[in-house]
This record gives structure tokens, sequence and C-alpha cells, in this order.
């Protein structure tokens, strides 16, 4: 099977940067979202990393609208039927994603396979909602996905080594580096780096430092690119909650329990870099 046109559910921080690298590499791209203005941002983002790239003399300006131009938007889940390879890069809700695989288990065609970019749910549970589980698989993108180079393939139980291996070359293909996991709660990246953030939520909590010293802490003693509290704010509040709580809710263990203060800041609207207010103000 050859992927001639790859959709995208979700026109988000996510979604918008899957979309970019599926169209670099190359291949028509259908990003899908529920309203207008979703996807309109979602291609202005696109557009501004390219310009960026045109400036710093990355990529040629034609490059740029070559890219664009594979690009088309769509607010109708049925017009994935026209792809031959989707991903959906959803809030991480497990019932919105549980219905939008009810939904492209009707719409795409058999042979079409279906990745999910979940930070933390279970492929198997995901797939179990499809009449084709041996073709649903985790495609985890790492944020920001245009600079990032992996990509956790994860198989569900029931996932087949035909799916596995087409996806794996996929990702090849986008130009990144793919690594197996096997279907955990977290997988891999995110069991190890979300108990790292929450726990300096908890010393952020119980007063150990302040925000800038824990991150510099981090930063300048364990050589971290970014602290854990400032990228808790790119990543979104509200997913480091959510993943927590998948942690939590799966391994039924302590040591993943989510900080009060995530919560509170979470119930209060404060999610991070997308709200102006996390742990930072911006």
């Amino acid at each position: 099977m050859e992927v001639k046109t790859f959709g995208v559910i979700g026109a988000g921080q996510m979604g918008n940067g899957i979309a970019q690298v599926a169209a670099n590499s190359g291949i028509n791209v259908i990003m899908n979202d529920i309203a207008p203005e979703f996807v309109e941002s979602g291609l202005n983002n696109i557009s501004k990393l390219l310009a960026r790239s045109v400036e710093k003399g990355k990529v040629t300006a034609e490059a740029k609208e070559a890219v664009l131009g594979r690009i088309k938007t769509s607010t109708d889940i049925k017009d994935m039927a026209d792809a031959d390879f989707v991903v959906e890069a959803a809030t991480e809700k497990e019932h919105l994603k549980f219905q939008i695989f009810k939904d492209l288990d009707k719409i795409c065609r058999a042979e079409v396979i279906l990745a999910t970019n979940t930070s933390s749910i279970p492929i198997g549970r995901i797939a179990a909602q499809t009449n084709r589980p041996e073709k649903v698989i985790g495609m985890h993108f790492m944020n920001p996905v245009p600079v990032m180079k992996l990509i956790e393939v994860i198989r569900g139980i029931a996932t087949s080594d035909e799916t596995f291996d087409f996806t794996w070359e996929l990702s090849k293909k986008f130009g990144k580096t793919p690594a197996q996991a096997n279907d955990f709660p977290g997988f891999i990246a995110n069991r190890i780096l979300l108990p790292m953030i929450n726990e300096a939520v908890f010393a952020l909590y119980h007063n150990v430092g302040t925000r800038e010293d824990i991150d510099m802490v981090m930063k300048l003693g364990m050589n971290h690119p970014m602290g854990p509290l400032a990228l808790a704010d790119l990543i979104g509040l509200d997913t480091c909650l959510a993943i927590m709580e998948t942690l939590y809710e799966g391994f039924k263990d302590s040591k993943y329990r989510p900080c009060p203060l995530l919560r509170k800041y979470v119930e209060a609207g404060w999610l991070g870099r997308k709200t102006k207010r996390g742990f930072y103000e911006y």
C-alpha cells in the first residue's frame, strides 16, 4: 500500500506539526478539525514556521508554497474517506478518541491503517472501538513535531506485523527516528517524563524551591534543554494532568498520583503557553 493522501485528525499544536511533516515529505495531507477557525489557525501556524525557515535560508520560498499546497483543510471527518493512512491527534480525552475511531472505522477503507498520537491511553482500548484492531497502532510524535526526531511506534495486542512494519517505514519517510514501545500506560516517553514533571510540581508545591530554581537545577545540573515546569507549560498542563491520571488509573500506584497543585492550575484554566498562564506567565 502506498500513502498518497495522509489524514490528520486535529489541527492543534500536535496535529498541524504532523501535517507539516507529512506534507514536507511530499505526501498530500487532509488536516481536519471540528471548526473552520481551528484548521485556519493550524494552517497559519504551519505557514509561520515555514516562513521562519525561509528567512533562515533553510528552505526556499518555492518549497514553502509547495508544502502549503499539499495541505487541504477539512471540517468534515467524512473527508477521511480519501485518506490512505490516518493519524488522530485530538485532545487527550479517552471518550473523544473512542468516538473518533468509531467514526473513522466506518468512513475509511478497510485497508487503511488508523494511528493515534495519544500520549498515554492504551492502544488496545482504542483499537477495541473498531472492527480493524489489527490495523490500529500508536504513532506518538514529540513536541514540537517539525523539530523533534523521535516517533514512538506502539503496537497494541492485536496490531499486525504488517501494520507495525508499514508505520515504522512511514516514520522514517517523514525523516524521523522510530522507537518501538509496548502497550502500557504512558508507553516509554511519558512513563518516564511525566512523573519527573509531576515531581517538579510537587517540589514547587512543597516550597522546596521557586519555579526558576527548580528549572535551573534541571537545566544546569542535569543538562536538560528546558526545565520541567517550563516544559509542562509547553506541553499543556491539562495534557500533563490527563497523562498522570491515565498512569495512576492504569497502574493503581500512588507514585503516579497527580500533584494537587497541577490539578489546581488546570481547574483555574492556567494551562500553560496556550492560555498565556501556567507555571510562568506568557
